[in-house]
């Protein structure tokens, strides 16, 4: 035990010099301290969002993930079994692991990757040991099915906002990175076999049954941290190739008050030129237009893409109160 609080003493020691340090190198980006206001307020709104993801996300680990046995993927899924087996303390486990971890992958990352990656690794380990001497008791009636839907809203607003501000809580993401660098695995791989691995490895401590409510837990925090990440956005894009391109332009944009562009296509067997209608809709708008396209042309082709993110007018800016879409006759 004694050791143990050593060894976290001078973990902290790190992380305060290391944010001191910091600071002082990220004041310096770009010309030195003669940076402008807006870069550095910009750093440090990110660092402190990151220091409260990291927070959150330990939070949710403490009292959700460890007192029911719920397994996690990455290096905290690590620092569980480690945990569970011998009884080490995740946030000292979490500090080591990932040391050498950033020390490797370091060079794949970019410099403001980098620092905030620091952060979040050490903004970790140091809620991890914080929420750990609270004495809180958080009764969810042992209902797993709960538990797991809880924990996995918690740690992916957690997690989100950190990834949302361009930070990382280290470990997977930098494996995945030298995976990609060195071997050719693709990112999104690379991190899917390397989560793979480390719930296999929790059956150590964790029975079947718990598993499956581990992955219950790993699909809502991956759900939440996208809706986190895009900002829970609901619009859509919509492509539609027909040959009667410009009178269903004619009919959308005097009924539905939405851009449309044209993108100059080609029909691969007819080789006839071809305007191809594309525009952004909300969620809502979408099952009436759909219907006001079928109207003109029944043989239209249409696709719907998930848009995480639109910056214009009429979405972010001169955005209509209520969007007009006029009925029928």
């Amino acid at each position: 035990m004694k050791n143990e609080r050593m060894l976290y003493f001078i973990a902290l020691l790190l992380y305060f010099n290391l944010v001191s340090a910091t600071l002082i190198s990220v004041m310096k980006i770009d010309g030195g301290v003669k940076m402008s206001k807006k870069i550095t307020w910009k750093v440090f709104f990110d660092i402190f969002v990151i220091i409260l993801g990291t927070a959150i996300f330990s939070f949710g680990l403490v009292f959700f993930n460890i007192p029911n046995k719920l397994a996690e993927g990455g290096i905290a899924g690590i620092t569980l079994i480690l945990k569970a087996l011998f009884n080490y303390n995740p946030a000292i486990t979490n500090l080591l692991l990932n040391v050498p971890i950033v020390l490797l992958g370091g060079k794949i990352l970019g410099r403001q990757t980098l620092i905030y990656t620091i952060f979040g690794i050490f903004g970790v380990s140091f809620w991890l040991n914080f929420w750990q001497k609270i004495p809180i008791v958080i009764d969810l009636d042992h209902d797993l099915l709960i538990v797991a839907l809880v924990a996995g809203i918690v740690m992916g607003f957690g997690s989100g906002i950190i990834y949302r501000v361009g930070g990382t809580t280290g470990g997977s993401d930098i494996v995945a990175r030298i995976l990609d660098k060195n071997f050719g695995i693709p990112l999104g791989r690379g991190l899917f076999g390397f989560d793979v691995v480390v719930l296999i490895a929790s059956l150590t401590y964790v029975d079947l049954h718990r598993m499956i409510y581990t992955l219950i837990f790993s699909f809502v925090f991956s759900r939440v941290v996208e809706a986190v990440i895009n900002g829970g956005y609901s619009e859509k894009g919509i492509l539609v190739v027909s040959n009667k391109s410009n009178e269903i332009t004619e009919y959308l944009m005097s009924n539905v008050m939405r851009g449309i562009t044209y993108f100059k296509g080609e029909g691969a067997y007819s080789k006839a030129p071809k305007d191809i209608i594309y525009m952004v809709v909300g969620v809502r708008e979408l099952p009436a237009i759909k219907r006001m396209i079928h109207e003109i042309d029944e043989k239209a082709f249409i696709s719907i893409i998930n848009v995480h993110e639109v910056i214009g007018e009429g979405f972010t800016y001169l955005r209509p109160k209520k969007t007009v879409l006029k009925k029928n006759k």
